[in-house]
């Protein structure tokens, strides 16, 4: 097994630099790329992945200061995430996920932190956002009931954002909202057999009739407008940013980085081998491939740095970004992951018989890039009518993942 030396995080020691964490995350490619046949058979990424993160500070990158994070710019979390990608997606994807909870738990009421990371800053939250199960309001917060689906990470998790939609009653959120869960409070369904991003381990949570605070709720609708109770104490602008434009990032963000690294795989691949048709290198097919992947990667990376300077920009000045830009930069996002499942789709044609090896990467991250294209928010399709309808004349519906 491949070792490496990183600069680990130690309680009490100077915050890295946004650069030495992203020179982390890069060291971790080789290491990840190995591991990640067995955590695909096994169905889960290894603790040691988790430590390995843990230890290297990614999980606080967005994590507030006050709980000892470093509250860092979305640029950082990305770089992390696109490097944490190129050696195996499915790393990437749990970070994309859990590695912005921490974010979410700025907008949420500071008892709510308190309970999370009071004696431990290092537990991580899981979710599943989508409206699912039944909550009633009682004395002092609410009973909550159901199953949700797609936890991402859960079993590396010991807290829990679960979505909802409120009944109407007596001082009963109207909109949708989120409640957080302790690990205590749920148990963790054994579901996730697919057909890729096999090891994000993304089972079903279930709870049976728990008592959940009302300090642990958050309204949807708060995250829409860059408001939350926890920005009394979380002050810095990054807290400030819509929710619903980081999330989306989050599950798109990693096919960017496993195409990458499909990409160089294909590079290595590719100089050594010869078909039957010649070398690949002389490959007509093989040279587009490459070249259209390796402009289009840079081009959607540009483009999604560029989006986040342009919203913090916003945060900055205390504004928030209008909703028809909200809208194209959601496009934005999900024809990212429509793009890379036909570049490696491509690329993996290119491979020839070889390719199809189980000992080779290629059927992995091609399969693991598919199964990222199929989550909601990168239904590229509906979102992009939705934008073009706006730019054509008509008005934006309501919809509190911009």
């Amino acid at each position: 097994m491949r070792t490496i030396e990183i600069n680990m995080y130690k309680a009490g020691t100077a915050t890295p630099t946004p650069a030495e964490l992203i020179a982390r995350a890069r060291a971790l490619i080789p290491v990840l790329a190995e591991r990640a046949a067995k955590a695909e058979a096994e169905r889960a990424l290894p603790d040691q992945t988790i430590a390995d993160m843990q230890a290297a500070g990614f999980f606080r990158v967005l994590q507030p200061r006050r709980w000892g994070g470093y509250e860092m710019d979305m640029a950082t979390y990305f770089e992390v995430q696109l490097a944490l990608a190129e050696g195996d997606m499915s790393v990437a994807w749990v970070y994309g996920v859990v590695g912005v909870h921490p974010w979410l738990m700025g907008l949420i009421d500071d008892r709510a932190a308190q309970d999370v990371w009071g004696a431990d800053d290092t537990v991580l939250v899981s979710s599943s956002l989508m409206p699912a199960g039944a909550v009633t309001r009682v004395g002092g917060g609410f009973r909550l009931s159901g199953r949700w689906k797609f936890s991402s990470g859960c079993q590396h998790c010991g807290w829990a954002f679960l979505g909802v939609n409120a009944a109407p009653g007596p001082q009963m959120p109207a909109d949708r909202c989120v409640l957080l869960v302790p690990r205590s409070d749920y148990r963790i369904v054994d579901t996730w057999h697919v057909a890729g991003l096999k090891a994000t381990g993304s089972h079903d949570i279930v709870v049976e009739d728990a008592f959940v605070p009302a300090h642990r709720l958050l309204q949807f609708i708060d995250t829409f407008r860059g408001e939350g109770p926890g920005l009394a104490v979380n002050t810095s602008p990054l807290y400030r940013l819509p929710f619903g434009q980081i999330f989306v990032r989050g599950v798109s963000t990693a096919a960017l980085g496993a195409l990458q690294g499909m990409l160089d795989a294909f590079l290595r691949y590719g100089a050594a081998r010869v078909g039957r048709g010649g070398k690949t290198a002389h490959d007509p097919v093989a040279q587009l491939a490459v070249a259209e992947t390796a402009v289009s990667i840079d081009e959607m990376k540009t483009i999604l740095l560029r989006d986040f300077r342009n919203l913090a920009a916003y945060a900055e000045r205390g504004e928030m970004p209008p909703l028809a830009l909200r809208m194209e930069y959601k496009f934005h996002s999900a024809v990212v992951a429509e793009r890379c499942s036909n570049l490696a789709a491509r690329l993996f044609r290119a491979t020839g018989g070889a390719g199809i090896y189980a000992d080779q990467p290629f059927g992995r991250i091609l399969a693991d890039i598919n199964a990222g294209r199929q989550h909601i928010s990168n239904q590229y399709e509906q979102v992009g009518r939705g934008w073009a309808a706006v730019m054509l004349g008509g008005e934006p519906g309501k919809d509190l993942m911009l």
